[in-house]
């Protein structure tokens, strides 16, 4: 039998004179209004939805009551923060509630979590230039890479992008293209990123089996054969498409897939109500020149800052 680790207390300072407890999946309302009001006030705009939420909270390796804290002024919840995996962390705290010490607090925290769960080092993205990359750098955090969230405009023209004879863009339909998805995304994105290959149970929990989820919003590049050698996945929210990711097979790249995919991503959204389309990507990758050949625009900058930590 599996023993479920110890939850890692949190220690506000005293002044705080707030409560503290574990989240529950009934709380990704009010996360997700945390996260929208941060998003607001630091760059503008708000990019996160429910169902991120709960994608983020129903993936197999998550647990909510032991990997999780959040901060609370009565009723209401003022901050919180998460750490996936020991390595992954997030975190947020309601404007009107910072210079208190919770910011603080929860990045102590998040280091204890990873410490107990075996990890060597911690991060989360945070908003550049903000009080929030101010502060975790003060604490000895430093920058991994840069990621920026780019737009394409209402009303911009999206130019069309042919592709080899033979191959074809279409929507998903069914396990064996979710499946066939999923491998192609986790090998190009292994290509760069240092992390452990992604189940494909964790992958759907914020994929197909999203809240919401509908097969037109998978789009896959087939080849003469019928196998699957691209895949885009996007969401429309709020009158926005945002193409939350993009891959080519390796051996299949500089064919003008990734722009095709682009392309039908940006008209798919269209279609279902995003009049505007976003996307992010990040230094690791070399595509943000890609991005903005395609008419995009960087509306927002962000950084993932770590630390290192020494395993309990």
């Amino acid at each position: 039998m599996t023993i479920a680790p110890a939850p890692v207390p949190l220690r506000l300072p005293e002044s705080a004179d707030l409560t503290t407890r574990a989240l529950r999946s009934d709380d990704a309302a009010a996360v997700t209004a945390l996260i929208a009001a941060c998003e607001r006030h630091d760059v503008g705009e708000q990019l996160i939805e429910e169902a991120d939420i709960v994608g983020d909270w129903q993936r197999p390796a998550f647990d909510l009551a032991t990997q999780s804290i959040g901060v609370c002024d009565g009723d209401r919840l003022v901050a919180y923060a998460e750490v996936y995996k020991g390595r992954w962390g997030d975190a947020a705290v309601d404007p009107a509630y910072r210079g208190r010490g919770i910011g603080t607090a929860l990045a102590h925290w998040s280091q204890e979590v990873t410490a107990r769960d075996g990890g060597t080092l911690v991060g989360q993205p945070v908003p550049g230039d903000s009080a929030s990359e101010r502060l975790l750098t003060s604490l000895g955090y430093r920058a991994l890479w840069t990621s920026w969230v780019l737009e394409m405009p209402a009303g911009a023209a999206i130019a069309p992008q042919p592709i080899p004879q033979g191959y074809a863009v279409r929507p998903a339909s069914g396990d064996a293209d979710h499946r066939a998805a999923w491998v192609v995304n986790e090998d190009a994105f292994l290509e760069w990123s240092e992390r452990e290959r992604t189940t494909f149970e964790e992958w759907a929990s914020n994929v197909v089996r999203r809240p919401g989820y509908e097969d037109w919003q998978l789009r896959l590049v087939v080849d003469p054969e019928g196998a699957v050698v691209g895949m885009a996945f996007v969401i429309v929210s709020s009158g926005c498409a945002y193409v939350d990711k993009l891959a080519v097979r390796k051996d299949q790249r500089r064919r003008g897939l990734a722009r095709a995919l682009l392309v039908d991503a940006f008209e798919t959204g269209r279609e279902h109500g995003g009049e505007r389309s976003e996307l992010s990507t990040d230094s690791r990758t070399g595509a943000l020149g890609l991005y903005e050949k395609v008419g995009m625009q960087v509306t927002s900058v962000w950084r993932h800052l770590a630390i290192d930590v020494s395993p309990a």
